[in-house]
């Protein structure tokens, strides 16, 4: 395919609780009690729609360094450039869960306002939802979280990081996902919509580490191609690569 979206960095998008369920394929809600980390977050109201929800949920990003307006400032110019995009691409694009492009840009205003409340309750509160750091080193214990998510950044931007740091990362997730527990990444394709170019040989390696992996379908195919999203279970008891995020190689 040899249109593509185009895209000069990482994108601060806002999506919603319903629009994760569906894209990870997870149950509507999730089994609680979960602690769930979304990791990348942007300015998705995810977390703020988990929280309500009584699930203990942590967004973790490193825009969120920079002050409350420039946050929000970055997340609505978003929307609007996001748009424009898409407005030129329609055409490959999935809208049959949106219905169409303005109902698209409504759910993520909507969404964005959703997490402006959450964040500004949070930097008020110091409740801790929303953490500044990036991958691949995230400031979390080993084994925390019992569901870590990772929307539209790994293998997303597959062309802007390369090989070594998608691995890094994805053992970094490995790493804080508590043992028995799951990684879930969409989407497995690039923004030239095609499939990461280095899915299998990682997934060998995650194998190699003792984990499980598995690609069922998502409920979300939006973007050309994605049919699919990645699923890791790290093991409940592990030989040591996967638990502590490193290789034995």
């Amino acid at each position: 395919m040899d249109r593509k979206y185009e895209q000069i960095g990482t994108a601060f998008t806002c999506r919603s609780f319903g629009e994760y369920a569906r894209m990870f394929a997870l149950d509507d809600p999730p089994i609680q009690p979960c602690e769930v980390l979304d990791a990348a977050a942007g300015a998705s109201s995810f977390t703020a729609d988990a929280a309500r929800r009584g699930f203990r949920a942590v967004a973790v990003d490193p825009r969120y360094r920079m002050t409350q307006e420039e946050i929000f400032a970055e997340a609505r110019t978003e929307i609007d450039v996001s748009t424009a995009k898409l407005a030129k691409l329609q055409d490959l694009f999935d809208f049959s869960y949106y219905g169409d492009l303005d109902r698209h840009r409504a759910g993520r205003e909507a969404s964005l306002e959703r997490f402006i409340a959450d964040f500004t309750a949070d930097r008020r509160e110091g409740s801790g939802r929303y953490v500044a750091a990036e991958l691949p080193h995230l400031p979390f214990e080993d084994g925390r979280f019992d569901l870590v998510l990772c929307s539209h950044f790994l293998f997303l931007y597959g062309e802007h990081f390369d090989e070594a740091f998608h691995e890094q990362a994805v053992f970094e997730l490995i790493r804080v996902c508590r043992p028995g527990g799951e990684v879930r990444i969409y989407p497995l394709v690039t923004l030239s919509f095609r499939e990461y170019p280095h899915l299998e040989r990682l997934t060998e390696k995650v194998r190699d580490a003792g984990c499980e992996v598995g690609f069922p379908a998502s409920r979300l195919p939006f973007i050309p191609g994605s049919h699919r999203l990645m699923v890791i279970r790290k093991p409940v008891k592990s030989g040591g690569s996967a638990a502590n995020g490193t290789q034995d190689r």
